[in-house]
């Protein structure tokens, strides 16, 4: 005869927790906890270091992503074997450890050895977003009043902090590479180049640029003759983009508006540009946006719609836990099939479409560069807990547009005429890829 609960696995320790979440076993990963123990290989360069019982709270009670970013940013859990400010080689590892929450038996034998006093959640970071059902007590997802916090919590986190990461362009979208060899400044211009030579811009003409950020843009098209207006929520984004606008002679040209793009009155635009907007609109508001920024334009006129995707049209758009929590909060992405169908459904006649999924690859391996270079002083701008989101952030979003989980298209479109004048447009493409 037995007795009760002799049959019961022996408790795991915290370090045979943290690997139960890496279903992949004999990967070169290895883990240590406070409570002495080990698992995984001991030569391993890379792993994770489970440093306090607080950091297993936070495991335990948030199971997935958001719990480690939880235990990350406060500094309970470190990464092993990388820098802070570019841990793309270790979740790259972790990618390929396939970790997700372990089977029912085994999340069993988790819950058990961990014990009662880890399953009372506590408090998370304060870098952390409101839940969504608490965000929507303060008002419905996509209101003007929760658009602008959103873009607060994620843009206004200081305009020296985005210099050191961004660079001298202060382009936070997507870099075009000419060639592999090319510099991150060299990418951004590009972009800009390319964007211009799409909306055929030229010497006199009007453009308006939704979600401007900085004004890279802007002062892009200012700077060859261009009347240029931008619109952005960020304050700190205006700011920053007024004082260049004026730095750089080009207040006769270029105007930055801190407000909502619903808000710009003016019509008759010879081309609109929404680089990195449409991430922040919400699906279900895509047909007022793309109506809005058809309205803006003059017969003929061309849209240019620059921004985030995901590789098909069928999955949930909302972002997952750790990006609605500490990136993005409400953001939402959805396929380019739906962005183009949006757009006709508007009144636009798509012409071209294309795919820069490994150029967003790049220019976020050359983010991560610039905050491991400029890492002490970034920790000083914001501080410790911050920098490691940031961190986390850009190098799990790389390893995202590298395996496909997300895409980046532009998508460029003419407001045509009630008879299908869309102004002598060249019958093939203009530009220079």
């Amino acid at each position: 005869m037995t007795t009760a609960g002799s049959n019961r696995s022996p408790k795991l320790s915290v370090a045979e927790i943290l690997e139960a979440f890496a279903p992949r076993t004999g990967l070169p990963l290895r883990f240590t906890a406070y409570d002495g123990s080990t698992a995984g290989p001991a030569d391993a360069e890379l792993g994770l270091d489970l440093l306090t019982p607080r950091g297993t709270t936070y495991l335990a009670t948030a199971p997935g992503e958001l719990g480690l970013a939880r235990a990350y940013v406060s500094g309970d859990l470190q990464a092993r074997g990388v820098h802070p400010g570019d841990p793309y080689p270790l979740l790259k590892a972790l990618a390929a450890a396939q970790l997700r929450r372990p089977p029912a038996r085994t999340m069993f034998d988790v819950l058990r050895s961990l014990g009662i006093e880890h399953l009372r959640p506590v408090a998370p970071p304060p870098q952390e977003a409101l839940p969504r059902w608490r965000r929507t007590l303060e008002g419905l997802r996509h209101s003007r009043r929760r658009d602008a916090e959103a873009i607060h919590h994620h843009y206004d986190v200081s305009n020296r902090f985005y210099e050191l990461v961004l660079g001298p362009s202060m382009a936070y979208t997507c870099a075009c590479y000419p060639d592999s060899e090319a510099t991150l400044e060299q990418a951004q211009e590009n972009k800009f180049r390319l964007v211009y030579d799409k909306l055929r811009l030229g010497p006199g003409d009007r453009l308006l640029d939704v979600g401007c950020g900085w004004g890279g843009m802007v002062r892009y098209a200012a700077h060859r003759g261009v009347r240029a207006v931008g619109v952005t929520l960020s304050r700190e984004q205006a700011v920053w983009g007024q004082k260049a606008v004026a730095e750089e002679g080009l207040a006769d040209l270029a105007e930055i508006r801190h407000g909502d793009y619903r808000d710009v009155a003016e019509d008759g635009f010879d081309a609109v540009s929404s680089i990195g907007l449409t991430e922040h609109i919400g699906v279900a508001n895509y047909p007022s946006y793309f109506g809005f920024l058809q309205s803006r334009l003059r017969t003929s006129g061309l849209l240019l719609n620059h921004c985030i995707t995901r590789p098909d049209n069928s999955s949930t758009a909302l972002a997952g836990g750790f990006i609605d929590r500490y990136i993005f909060p409400d953001g939402e992405l959805t396929g380019s099939g739906r962005i183009i169908t949006e757009a006709q459904d508007a009144g636009l006649e798509v012409l071209h479409e294309e795919n820069l999924r490994r150029h967003y690859a790049l220019t976020l391996r050359d983010w991560c560069g610039n905050l491991v270079e400029h890492w002490d002083e970034a920790v000083a701008e914001v501080g410790p807990a911050t920098a490691k989101v940031w961190g986390l952030y850009l190098a799990g979003s790389r390893l995202g547009f590298e395996t496909n989980v997300v895409q980046l298209h532009q998508v460029l479109a003419v407001k045509a005429g009630p008879d299908g004048d869309d102004g002598g447009l060249p019958l093939r493409p203009w530009w220079t890829p």
